[in-house]
């Protein structure tokens, strides 16, 4: 059986028959994969791609296909059961972890794709806890059950032991590895079947050796379900078990408030378990009407906005993308209805612009529309001025909603262009970089002079490098990266008294303070006041943290970020003419700058937990090479020829690691990361650093 693909008429839908949902997952767990199969389930797509060949529809950046890994979030939608699917599938890889923040701040449930053979991944707990920090309902969907090694329980029972989950599995596989056939569906209990070489299936009664396993599966269920849902319970009571119709509400309410995770199976590149996922995505994910009213502040009050094609026009850009034919900036309508041709305020600068086109968005293909609604994820063409996180609402009616937070890069390289004369282009295509990936930082040394480009990973830098190659004809010379270093106080100082006077004639500056320094275990900053009396007004206090935030820019040490300290300000006075805000802000930053030069500062330095995967006979010399990267090894397993190994590792060591990997295990050898936060770098890279924030290129 195929899913009629004729397109649906969106605008006249309601509201419960759309679903906005990303596909997350650890890079390799077959994302890309599924997305495809699902498009070509739905009749989106006549001809079914391979991320291996480089034909599928979201990995369309001529980079995915070389490196064959998912980098930018793709936009994509189909319809299915009278239902229409906008779908975003996000990149795996922890380089590119922006991108699925900025797609879920923007989404309502989503399905989590694991690899059958190894269980939770790290990047799959990553995007996971993302998506826990968001609030977003999700299903599981155990990929690659055709593997040699492939087991169902022992990726529930990972999953339940990682996340912390109750893990609902609502399907029996038929056959095991290469024999996997179909699966059994625990709520109706019946058979799917699929063909091989074939995407249609066939539903029949459960196989006769099967039905005692499948007995057993569907009670443990019906307990679970029991267990956590209070409806669900009584009828279990009454009757000993849970009529179909029952179970399945059960199951969408526990999903709906994150209480429970219905957990399916297949085999995505056998195209084997996709149509009953789209069922399971229609039935227990949130369509836009299950959700709670957007939240955002206008005039300084909270304000909610209901998703109502009637209300009040409100949306949420997350993505920009700048070609050579202009700039698609990416929607998430929540609220009113947008039209061809209308005007929207952006309500951060207050500025209006007017939308000229709106796009349904099949990854790189588009379909002009004329109007988006409440629910809708479209692309528009003619805002000039909107960036990834800004609010577009009514002109009569403004709201701002937060914004997607953005990851603070941790990997700097120096970047000049190969010929004199392309300074200016490279200049230009770095904006649009900065523009489209708000995770991307583009500034200029002081000290040297070099343009100094950062991001969350050296892949991360490697493609920017690249697609300013690609994409703008750039020849570009690119530094050894540097890692982004804090510093941080160990020991700080009590009764720190500055005095801020300055007179040149008219009014003058003062202001007095005294200054407590203390560390804080948490990589933050805080500061309070204790000033009793009136001594120090309020506004006056307010200036003086600003003005220590001003200090924090660059430590002692090496002229590094600051960070895990507490300021107080204990006491201060001030003068009836001469005191401002202004000076008290300029006695806070010369104040703390003061009290850190006698404190006891220490360099930070980015960490990351590295897992590495390899063939047994290969463990002592990736034990042996991480130790000598001043790696600490925190775990290791063995399980059927191959070892993983976990160990925490200075990010600045990890430079070039995948290629020493490769050599030592004869190319066997994989690993993955993912921040670990920051750990007191030693003496000897102290010394190293000390004064040097960039290296690379020769300065000119």
């Amino acid at each position: 059986m195929r899913a009629n693909g004729r397109p649906l008429n969106t605008t006249s839908l309601t509201l419960t028959a759309v679903r906005n949902l990303g596909i997350l997952a650890h890079v390799d767990a077959g994302k890309t994969t599924v997305t495809e199969r699902i498009l070509f389930a739905t009749g989106a797509i006549h001809k079914r791609g391979e991320v291996h060949h480089g034909t599928t529809v979201t990995d369309h950046d001529p980079q995915e296909r070389d490196r064959g890994i998912t980098i930018f979030a793709a936009a994509v939608s189909c319809t299915w059961s009278g239902h229409h699917l906008n779908l975003i599938d996000t990149p795996g890889h922890v380089d590119f972890s922006d991108e699925v923040e900025r797609s879920l701040r923007v989404l309502d449930g989503a399905v989590a794709v694991f690899d059958a053979v190894a269980g939770v991944e790290p990047q799959s707990e990553t995007v996971w806890r993302q998506a826990d920090r968001h609030g977003v309902p999700r299903i599981a969907f155990v990929n690659k059950l055709d593997r040699p090694g492939a087991d169902l329980d022992t990726a529930v029972a990972s999953i339940r032991r990682r996340l912390g989950v109750v893990p609902l599995v609502v399907q029996l596989p038929i056959g095991r590895e290469d024999d996997f056939t179909g699966v059994v569906d625990l709520v109706t209990m019946r058979a799917l079947h699929w063909r091989a070489g074939s995407a249609d299936f066939a539903s029949g009664p459960v196989p006769e050796d099967l039905r005692e396993e499948a007995g057993r599966r569907r009670r443990l269920l019906e307990e679970t379900v029991a267990e956590l849902h209070a409806e669900a319970l009584e009828e279990f009571c009454a009757d000993a078990a849970l009529g179909d119709g029952t179970l399945a509400r059960a199951l969408r309410e526990l999903t709906l408030r994150g209480d429970g995770v219905v957990v399916l199976c297949g085999s995505a590149y056998r195209n084997r378990g996709i149509e009953p996922l789209l069922d399971a995505v229609v039935a227990y994910l949130p369509a836009p009407a299950d959700m709670p009213p957007v939240r955002g502040t206008a005039d300084g009050a909270e304000q909610e906005r209901a998703p109502d094609p009637a209300e009040p026009f409100a949306a949420l850009a997350f993505k920009v993308t700048v070609t050579t034919t202009g700039r698609l900036t990416y929607l998430r309508v929540y609220a009113g209805t947008l039209r061809k041709g209308a005007t929207v305020l952006d309500a951060a600068t207050g500025r209006t612009e007017r939308v000229g086109r709106i796009l349904r968005v099949q990854a790189d293909r588009h379909e002009d529309r004329e109007e988006a609604v409440a629910g809708d994820i479209v692309a528009v063409i003619g805002l000039k001025s909107a960036r990834a996180g800004t609010t577009l609402c009514a002109p009569g009616a403004p709201l701002v909603l937060e914004p997607p937070t953005v990851a603070e890069p941790v990997v700097s390289v120096a970047v000049e262009a190969r010929h004199n004369a392309d300074t200016g282009r490279l200049a230009s295509a770095l904006a649009r970089l900065a523009e489209e990936d708000p995770s991307l930082v583009v500034r200029s040394d002081p000290e040297t002079g070099q343009t100094v480009l950062s991001g969350l990973g050296e892949l991360h830098l490697e493609v920017a490098a690249e697609k300013i190659r690609r994409g703008h004809g750039v020849e570009v010379v690119v530094g050894r990266p540097q890692v982004s270093y804090r510093e941080t106080v160990v020991h700080g100082v009590t009764g720190l008294v500055h005095r801020h006077v300055k007179q040149d004639g008219g009014a003058g500056q003062f202001a007095h303070i005294v200054l407590d320094v203390a560390p804080l275990d948490e990589p933050v900053f805080e500061f309070r006041s204790t000033v009793v009396g009136g001594r120090v007004p309020q506004e006056y206090a307010r200036a003086v943290e600003a003005g220590c935030r001003d200090a924090l820019a660059e430590g002692p040490l090496g002229g590094h970020p600051v960070t895990g300290l507490r300021v107080t300000l204990t006491d201060g006075a001030t003068h009836s003419k001469d005191s401002s805000e202004m000076a008290f802000r300029a006695a806070g930053r010369f104040g703390l700058r003061e009290a850190l030069r006698r404190s006891t500062v220490e360099l930070l330095e980015p960490v990351v937990e590295v897992t590495v995967s390899v063939p047994e006979d290969g463990v002592g010399g990736v034990l042996g090479d991480l130790a000598a990267r001043r790696g600490r090894v925190s775990g290791q397993t063995a399980e059927a020829g191959t070892a993983v190994v976990t160990a925490t590792v200075p990010l600045a060591e990890l430079f070039g690691y995948a290629s020493r990997l490769r050599g030592r295990t004869q190319g066997r050898g994989v690993f993955t990361t993912r921040p670990a936060g920051l750990a007191p770098a030693p003496a000897s890279v102290t010394a190293a650093v000390t004064g040097s924030v960039t290296d690379g290129l020769p300065a000119r």
